[in-house]
């Protein structure tokens, strides 16, 4: 059984043990740059198939080329995940949108109430199609979407904001399901 004070969720289910070379090897370039491994990524390290989709999938939605910031997408993750009340994409994704922007404030405004931030017309237009898409995705319209070009975003740019958008609603739906507890590092992160 595990102990769950240390456990990152409420399920029991173990980490792989060895973890395969590569697997150990992301982990280590976690603890190195993070000073932890995610408890996002030890949720998943029961299944290495799992993990390794799942990292796929965010290292292509957070991390690759695109017409968002990184800070941006860290924004829409936060924006979402506080409607959703996902308690470890708030904290996680808040303490990356503090270090990104050098304003704890900013990641402080993201969770609690975005429209009070101080945030570009720009990011304002993304951040409300986002909520409207956690919210109420099939009501979602052309004028929506012109709305965003008339912003500035292009159409690979609202792809991206789509695509954050939904990664985030899937993610925040199991972490809550799964009781995905933050790693206590985040807490004290670029304050």
């Amino acid at each position: 059984m595990t102990d769950k004070s240390t456990a990152p969720t409420a399920l029991d289910l173990p980490q792989v043990d060895p973890l395969p070379e590569a697997t150990q090897k992301y982990f280590d370039v976690c603890d190195d740059k993070l000073g932890m491994v995610p408890n996002v990524l030890r949720a998943y390290a029961f299944d290495i198939d799992k993990l390794n989709a799942f990292t796929a999938m965010y290292n292509d939605i957070m991390l690759a080329p695109s017409g968002l910031s990184k800070l941006e997408r860290e924004m829409i993750a936060v924006v979402v995940s506080s409607h959703n009340n996902c308690w470890y994409c708030q904290v996680a994704h808040g303490a990356a949108v503090r270090a990104l922007s050098g304003k704890p404030e900013l990641g402080e405004a993201m969770v609690m109430n975005y429209r009070m931030a101080n945030i570009t017309p720009r990011q304002r237009a993304m951040l409300d199609f986002a909520l409207q898409l956690t919210i109420a995705s099939a009501a979602t319209s052309d004028a929506d979407r012109q709305t965003l070009r008339d912003a500035g975003l292009s159409d690979r740019d609202i792809f991206d904001v789509a695509s954050v958008t939904g990664f985030f609603n899937m993610t925040n739906r199991v972490a809550s399901a799964i009781g995905m507890q933050p790693n206590p590092e985040y807490h004290a992160q670029a304050r």
